[in-house]
């Protein structure tokens, strides 16, 4: 069940999900501490409390992902971590995080993200990609999978024919015909984004869960949308470089036509959701970043 945390206020931005099995109940990917009441709301509408939650299973350590997971490791010390084995150290310590953070959101941390605890070492699972993580009787397969981050897992649960696949799956909100790539720097990767959509390709989802937002079906047909978009993405970018601007006039260009070009497949209210979900503009500057890298620059 995706329970919509209900972040900042807003209906269908973040989404964790809720896998209950014999072996008690887990959440994959439970989000920031600023949406935790959120989170706690849903869970508690299917009886559930934190104290009962068995294991958290993260998709990659971005703060709106896995923000509220040492908070949630307080409460409940039983809880089981699982994470890339790229992304177990900042969970740990996440002071190369926070900084990092902190010099893209300033004085908004606290109010987009809340407070971000460390994870003991005990409670985490480091994996690779390739290990089965199970939860009572239920098997989740998990492959390591970047292009978005480089610490990038997904789960595939493989008695329901669900994967979890986290922003490598990209940005589609509520199984709407629009397929959005997440390229924010200083992860993306375009060839192993490439990778990781073979990869999907070979377990065969029924149905893939997406952060932002919900579960998406036609599965074939998102994954195709994802790679033409991330092709079209890389050469709009790779083309904006060659002209004379400022990278933050090619930014907001870029944002503009690709803002345009949704306005002739969404209402008003669905753009805003949308460009506000990708941000356009950290997106150029992600591919930016990754293109200058092949480059030499």
């Amino acid at each position: 069940m995706v329970l919509d945390i209900e972040y900042l206020g807003q209906r269908g931005a973040i989404g964790a999900f809720l896998i209950e099995t014999d072996g008690g109940a887990a959440i994959v990917d439970p989000g920031p501490a600023s949406a935790l009441a959120g989170l706690r709301a849903r869970l508690e509408e299917r009886g559930i409390g934190v104290a009962d939650l068995e294991a958290i299973l993260l998709t990659h350590i971005h703060l709106d992902h896995a923000g509220a997971t040492g908070t949630l490791v307080r409460e409940n010390p039983r809880l089981r971590v699982y994470v890339h084995e790229r992304g177990a150290p900042h969970l740990a310590d996440p002071t190369r995080l926070l900084a990092s953070a902190g010099r893209l959101y300033g004085d908004q941390m606290e109010r987009l993200w809340g407070e971000f605890l460390p994870v003991p070492r005990e409670n985490l699972h480091a994996l690779a990609g390739g290990e089965d993580v199970r939860l009572g009787a239920r098997v989740l397969e998990t492959a390591y999978t970047p292009g978005h981050a480089v610490h990038h897992l997904s789960y595939l649960d493989t008695s329901e024919g669900i994967a979890f696949v986290g922003d490598t799956g990209g940005l589609r909100l509520d199984n709407t015909r629009v397929v959005l790539p997440l390229t924010p720097p200083p992860d993306f990767d375009l060839e192993a984004w490439r990778q990781s959509l073979a990869w999907f390709a070979v377990w065969r989802p029924e149905r893939l869960v997406v952060t932002h937002f919900g579960f998406a079906d036609d599965v074939p047909w998102h994954l195709a949308q994802l790679e033409e978009g991330l092709e079209d993405w890389t050469a709009r970018v790779r083309a904006s470089l060659a002209r004379e601007a400022t990278d933050e006039e090619r930014a907001r260009a870029f944002a503009d036509d690709v803002a345009a070009e949704l306005a002739g497949h969404l209402p008003a209210d669905e753009l805003a959701r949308y460009a506000a979900g990708a941000a356009l503009e950290a997106c150029w500057a992600g591919i930016a970043r990754w293109v200058r890298k092949q480059q030499g620059g």
